[in-house]
């Protein structure tokens, strides 16, 4: 088999990279070879992207139906869960061993990373402490790998890779783990994810001249990647997952289905704590989409009648409509919202500020019901981010339990999101030196398992 290395370059789209005086190792690399878009998975999100790519299967099949979903056993929403056992399709790692026993992958932060058939895996898991700290690590397969990584790079900055602080210094420790693991390792295929340009185009939204530094960095950091890959003899492959829409509408789809009693809520000192097993609807809001679950079956109709009625809302699948999109599995919602083109979900479901949970205001990925994208700001009504930050964590240093409450709940803030169905033109893409491998003309997110099934033939 021949080696190949595909980077993952999250929000990369073909008008990027024709930018040869912003990304000039990255449109050397198209001119080379061949560029496709990719007409993205549905939902444009990570981790159903990642899993159409690995299987080659649509949610339908594998899953996936967002970055997260709510579990009607266990009645909670649950998001950036890791095992690869929620993947329920075959891997494509599965497939080129079993055509050649001695095929070897390396998966480097692409989601559901834990517990695979990978030979060696790296991927974020922080230290959740008794005490409220939360320290950045990693898991890696194998285990010695964990120590041998950090102690050569330094401890993984897991505040670079979300959250306020969310910079090109979380893609940079990546590249350099996908080197140390390819000196050591040598993989037949090595899976690399590079995040950074997500953050500032959802700060700033894609078409902001701002966000020009950030695909200069991202393709500094492709350039160097690409040479040293193809150094040691392996092809590379380039792609991404979604491209980013401008948005200026935020949509509080739980707020207009608490309007209409549709939403229960647990009062726990004061603040307000969604309830979503008590109550009669609610949504799972999910960047450009939203899983919207319909506890009481009486009011499915009426559910979704307020839905096609709300503002900033394009479309409401059911039933037929989400066998036609691919996403017709037990996970998803039993209505699936659509934002218009400049809109997104919010998952607020408080409609007082002053009664917001305490987590609302802080990072937390995995208590919110919901993606929430303000998690990359600091709260502007702070007038010395630094000090307020600083004295924060002295305090955290010095044993006092705190709260590190520094995330606004103005969702007007967010200038670019994704997840939505749209024209391949601003989505995603595929490109390789091996014109021969990248069929002409849009592909499905699905047959991106083909297109690279065939570079390692």
């Amino acid at each position: 088999m021949t080696r190949t290395v595909v980077l993952n370059v999250v929000g990369l789209t073909p008008a990027m990279v024709a930018r040869a005086d912003v990304a000039p190792n990255l449109a050397r690399f198209a001119a080379s070879g061949a560029v496709a878009p990719i007409d993205a998975a549905f939902p444009a999100v990570t981790c159903t992207a990642q899993s159409d790519y690995l299987t080659g299967r649509r949610a339908t099949d594998h899953g996936i139906v967002g970055n997260g979903w709510y579990s009607r056993q266990e009645c909670e929403v649950k998001f950036w869960k890791q095992s690869n056992a929620l993947v329920e399709a075959p891997k494509i790692w599965d497939a080129a061993r079993a055509a050649d026993a001695a095929f070897t992958c390396a998966n480097l932060f692409w989601w559901y990373n834990m517990y695979s058939t990978v030979d060696v895996s790296v991927t974020p898991r922080p230290m959740y402490l008794a005490d409220g700290r939360k320290l950045p690590d990693i898991y890696t397969t194998p285990p010695t790998l964990r120590d041998d990584l950090q102690q050569a790079l330094g401890r993984f900055p897991l505040f670079d890779f979300w959250g306020p602080k969310a910079s090109i210094a979380s893609s940079r420790w990546i590249a350099e783990a996908a080197k140390q693991v390819e000196q050591r390792f040598a993989p037949t295929l090595t899976l690399v994810y590079l995040p950074h340009l997500d953050y500032n185009l959802q700060r700033v939204g894609p078409a902001s001249p701002a966000a020009l530094e950030d695909v200069r960095q991202v393709d500094a950091l492709c350039g160097d990647l690409i040479a040293f890959f193809e150094a040691r003899g392996a092809q590379v492959v380039v792609l991404s997952e979604y491209g980013l829409c401008e948005v200026t509408t935020p949509v509080h789809i739980n707020r207009v289905l608490r309007e209409h009693g549709a939403i229960a809520v647990r009062e726990e000192l004061g603040l307000e704590v969604l309830d979503p097993g008590a109550s009669a609807a609610f949504a799972v809001a999910d960047h450009q989409i939203a899983h919207v679950y319909v506890n009481d079956p009486s009011r499915l109709d009426g559910v979704r009648d307020v839905l096609e009625r709300t503002t900033g809302i394009e479309r409401v699948l059911d039933a037929a409509a989400k066998t036609a999109f691919g996403i017709d599995h037990a996970r998803a919602g039993d209505l699936i919202a659509i934002a218009r083109a400049n809109a997104w979900f919010t998952y607020y479901y408080w409609l007082d500020d002053r009664r917001a949970p305490d987590f609302a205001r802080t990072v937390d990925i995995h208590r919110k019901p919901g993606y929430d994208p303000v998690e990359l700001f600091l709260d502007p009504a702070i007038t010395v981010p630094a000090l307020t930050v600083g004295w924060k964590l002295a305090r955290k240093a010095l044993g006092f339990r705190m709260l590190m409450d520094v995330i606004p709940l103005d969702a007007t803030l967010v200038r670019g999101s994704h997840g939505r169905p749209g024209a391949s033109a601003d989505g995603p893409l595929i490109m390789s030196r091996q014109k021969t491998s990248i069929p002409a003309g849009p592909i499905a997110s699905t047959d991106v398992y083909a297109i690279l099934l065939r570079h390692l033939d």
